[in-house]
């Protein structure tokens, strides 16, 4: 559609981000999952007016388990990517 994240009928449901300084790249995003859309409720996600920020969680009406959500995005990301994906600690 042109609108830069990821958007569902209900609204943007992830933000992607991309930054080139000094020679490097710096990328990132954020999916909502089970956020509280209160915060959001006076921000318009890229100026579309009738398509506020949503959530898995709003989209499924009950709150989605974290852990598969991170099982399958680690594995969905390394086969659109070619990676050999490997568990480790967060240090």
């Amino acid at each position: 559609s042109g609108n830069t994240g990821v958007w569902t009928d209900q609204g943007k449901i992830a933000a992607v981000g991309v930054k080139i300084s000094r020679g490097a790249s710096f990328h990132g995003f954020a999916l909502n999952v089970n956020t509280d859309l209160a915060y959001y409720q006076n921000i318009i996600p890229c100026g579309i007016a009738d398509r506020p920020v949503t959530s898995m969680a709003a989209i499924l009406g009950k709150p989605a388990d974290m852990e598969l959500v991170r099982a399958g995005l680690v594995r969905e990301f390394g086969a659109e990517f070619g990676f050999g994906m490997l568990e480790g600690p967060l240090e």
